[in-house]
């Protein structure tokens, strides 16, 4: 049998098996008495491989992003395997930055979180293990992430105030869902898109007119210089009062449709820039329109007056535009984080303060759940 390691202060990966939350309950009012517990937390669930160091007051002390944009952007689309192997490389660099620009020591840290759903498995693994290698040597709690759930308490660390309870909706390269957020850990899914989500659309359809991958500030930029109701393209589901889901497959094929006809793909079609420009805005009017108009849906139907936006697609300045036109009228409290906390980033990692305060910490068997999270 394996020698079991002598137990240590604040041994929270692995707790006297016959009493392990007694164990952590009286361990806890130490860790309260400290002035300022500081937070490292971890994301790696695509392509950005991001740390930052948080403290229970929600202050950011760093926070460092590595992109891995120009890897992927000949391939048109994140490839899992060069994502992984990328996380590989920066997860130490980067944590070291974001440890150094804090103005801390490794040794200075209260707790590690890391994102471990939903996402691409090999760089899941990544994180999650590089986590879990930090609290054994440094002897510190482990905190799981919903890299989801992250992305709506962006908005209240944007907001500096309580954002709950809301309805969460999160538009991403993956993923288009709407959550019941009744506190920052009761997150339930309601509805969501049940094939494309709106960033992958994007995507998509950057594709089809020759605009660089990622698609959606490529689409955003040439939308602002079309016309959005020169082509009049579906609104898949818009119109459905019983259900919160979008698609968005369908869009996306009628586009290529509106490009190449209805006949073989023709990879060869050219298109003047304006007609270009035109289809571009068309079709981020068709987007925005199911978006906001679920939104507006899912509110009426939970009764909630605060609306919490994250994600990617969240960066679109037609969504934004549309989302405060639409909270002005309909009287909701809407909440949008700012550029830099709509894409990924581990400050939204903060989430895992708040699993901290309930006590809600992980041993080191924790696992990933890789993949995307859909409604049933």
């Amino acid at each position: 049998m394996p020698r079991r390691r002598p137990l240590r202060h604040l041994d929270f990966m692995h707790p006297p098996v016959d009493h392990p939350i007694s164990f952590l309950l009286a361990r806890l009012p130490s860790l309260w008495h400290s002035d300022d517990v500081k937070l490292l937390a971890l994301e790696t669930t695509c392509d950005e491989t991001a740390a930052a160091v948080i403290t229970d007051q929600l202050e950011v002390l760093s926070s460092v992003v590595a992109s891995q944009e120009d890897l992927h952007q000949q391939f048109g689309g994140v490839v899992p395997e060069i994502a992984s192997r990328a996380h590989v490389e920066k997860i130490l660099p980067v944590i070291d930055q974001a440890v150094r620009k804090a103005e801390l020591k490794l040794s200075d840290l209260d707790a590690v979180a890391v994102a471990n759903t939903p996402g691409l498995s090999g760089s899941l693994l990544v994180g999650l293990t590089a986590a879990k290698a930090l609290c054994l040597a440094l002897d510190v709690p482990l905190l799981a992430v919903n890299h989801l759930q992250a992305h709506v308490y962006a908005c209240k660390l944007a907001s500096g105030r309580d954002v709950f309870p809301c309805i969460g909706m999160i538009v991403s390269g993956g993923h288009s869902n709407f959550y019941r957020c009744t506190a920052a850990t009761d997150f339930t899914l309601i509805g969501g898109t049940i094939d494309d989500a709106a960033g992958e659309a994007f995507d998509k359809v950057a594709s089809l007119l020759g605009l660089p991958y990622p698609g959606g500030p490529a689409i955003g930029k040439a939308a602002a210089k079309g016309d959005g109701k020169r082509f009049r393209f579906p609104r898949p589901l818009l119109d459905d009062k019983s259900r919160l889901d979008f698609s968005f497959s369908g869009l996306k094929t009628a586009v290529r449709y509106q490009v190449h006809g209805t006949g073989k793909l023709d990879d060869t079609t050219q298109l003047d820039e304006q007609t270009v420009c035109d289809v571009a805005a068309s079709f981020q009017e068709a987007v925005v329109d199911c978006l906001v108009g679920k939104a507006e849906l899912a509110l009426q139907q939970s009764g909630y007056q605060t609306l919490c936006v994250g994600g990617g697609v969240a960066a679109n300045g037609r969504l934004r535009e549309r989302l405060e036109e639409s909270a002005a009228k309909q009287g909701y409290e809407l909440f949008i984080p700012p550029m830099s906390l709509c894409t990924d980033n581990a400050v939204m990692g903060a989430i895992a303060i708040e699993r901290w305060k309930e006590g809600k910490f992980e041993s080191l068997d924790l696992d990933i759940s890789p993949g995307l999270e859909r409604p049933h």
